[in-house]
């Protein structure tokens, strides 16, 4: 990490807590961070990871050290934390998460004065000002203050209520299962839900930090608790959320888990027959799905490279009111330009309750297709070699090289396979009009990479 002049990855930054993330590269982080807000006002806090406080005390550290004053919310969603920054009017925010990877890892994220996380340009300007040691230290007396602030989620929970229609949605009494992953979600959303009308029942909802009930990527082989939840008490909905509740993935009333381009899908459905025209932003790895339908209700579709950061700051140069992500992420411009576990699921019940369908029903009158993924490990230091060899191999079919390689097929079937910016893996995402080509998409391609890496391993040898 320190000899590629590199600290974020695609969304902050990411690492081993007290291996590639200690207390001390925390603190120094910290004070580059400050360095560069030159003595603003910031916003900290964390999510339910162990290593949160201890990661949030060294950032705070390094932040007061450079005579910025942090104003400290404790443990809260990163969506209400980067509300929290719009709605007091800081100058940005520290976030110390890892958002979906395991426990033992943690990251910080540095958000600006619009709660949108920073450009790439303005975290090349923290890195330069981390590895040329250009940290400006404040004099004993000028040295940042440290308060606390509360209420954030309270807050949050109401700029949810503003762009829906609660009365609607209360008028259903919906049942909803909130699968909380042991993290922040269970802070805000069953509170959220219950003012909505809805009756609430929670798994995984205590809060601890070594994520006992799953791991806290919400993918379909880590809910069948709340699959079955679901089912069991004849709910009208589950939804599970990420280790920092900016993701959300739903669950209809059958109990069957939709991967978050559907779901995103069904929003944009509802949203451009509304606002028809509007720029719909949504990175290469999501499903053709989110294009058909833009197509079908005069959006225009707008390809990113992976990353919310990218959708985030996409959304803000075009002043695109609406974006989304095929892992849950979904950006409601008018509530807040990032992804919003809360607001998404709050969109879901006012279509639910508008359309008086049930999910299952909705999402099924969509186009249909088939989503597989799979991943592949790649030390870090071989990932741009085993791109170049693989997109040489693409030549002559329909690629894009945005973000990563995808390849589109004549019979609409796609596959993109793209380096992780958070992880040692290559990731691969693949569609299908059935499951069988989608699975052997994944297959096919994650033998192309798994022979690549180890011819270049071979050679390297």
């Amino acid at each position: 990490m320190l000899l590629s002049r590199r600290l974020f990855g695609t969304n902050g930054i990411r690492g081993v807590a007290n291996k590639e993330l200690t207390p001390e590269m925390a603190a120094a982080i910290g004070s580059a961070v400050g360095t560069f807000f030159k003595r603003g006002n910031l916003i900290v806090g964390h999510d339910a990871r162990t290593s949160g406080p201890m990661l949030a005390n060294a950032v705070i550290s390094g932040l007061n050290a450079t005579g910025c004053n942090v104003l400290f919310a404790g443990m809260a969603p990163t969506p209400a934390l980067q509300y929290a920054v719009k709605n007091h009017r800081t100058n940005g925010a520290v976030i110390i998460t890892a958002s979906h990877n395991p426990p033992e890892y943690n990251g910080i994220k540095v958000v600006w004065n619009d709660g949108i996380e920073l450009s790439r340009e303005q975290e090349i300007e923290i890195e330069n000002i981390f590895f040329d040691e250009k940290v400006h230290y404040a004099e004993w007396n000028e040295i940042g203050a440290l308060q606390t602030i509360s209420g954030i989620i309270d807050e949050y929970v109401d700029a949810i209520k503003k762009h829906i229609d609660v009365a609607k949605i209360a008028s259903k009494h919906f049942h909803v299962v909130v699968d909380a992953a042991n993290s922040v979600a269970a802070l805000a959303i069953p509170k959220l839900l219950r003012e909505l009308g809805c009756k609430v029942t929670t798994i995984n909802a205590n809060i601890d930090g070594t994520f006992p009930g799953r791991l806290p990527e919400p993918r379909p082989e880590n809910l069948k608790d709340l699959s079955l939840t679901v089912r069991a008490i004849g709910a009208d909905l589950g939804v599970a959320f990420d280790g920092d509740a900016d993701r959300s993935i739903f669950v209809d009333e059958t109990g069957e888990v939709h991967w978050g381009d559907k779901t995103f899908a069904l929003v944009e459905k509802y949203f451009l027959k509304n606002h028809p025209g509007e720029k719909i932003v949504s990175p290469v790895s999501s499903s053709t799905l989110v294009k058909d339908i833009a197509d079908a209700y005069g959006g225009e579709i707008v390809w990113t490279k992976v990353g919310s950061v990218t959708v985030s700051q996409t959304m803000k140069k075009l002043n695109a009111k609406l974006g989304g992500e095929e892992n849950g992420g979904i950006f409601y411009g008018p509530h807040q330009s990032v992804r919003d576990g809360g607001m998404a699921a709050a969109l879901i019940l006012n279509l639910m309750a508008e359309a008086n369908e049930k999910l299952s029903k909705m999402l099924n009158e969509l186009p249909k297709y088939f989503i597989e993924k799979g991943k592949v490990e790649c030390s870090n230091d071989l990932k741009e070699k085993v791109l170049e060899k693989l997109t040489e191999e693409m030549k002559g079919l329909n690629i894009s090289t945005i973000d990563g390689v995808k390849v589109w097929f004549e019979d609409k079937s796609s596959i993109l396979v793209r380096p992780s910016g958070t992880e040692p893996i290559y990731r691969l995402y693949a569609e299908a009009k059935t499951a069988e080509k989608a699975k052997k998409l994944v297959q096919e391609y994650g033998s192309k990479l798994e022979r690549i890496i180890d011819s270049l391993k071979s050679q390297r040898a």
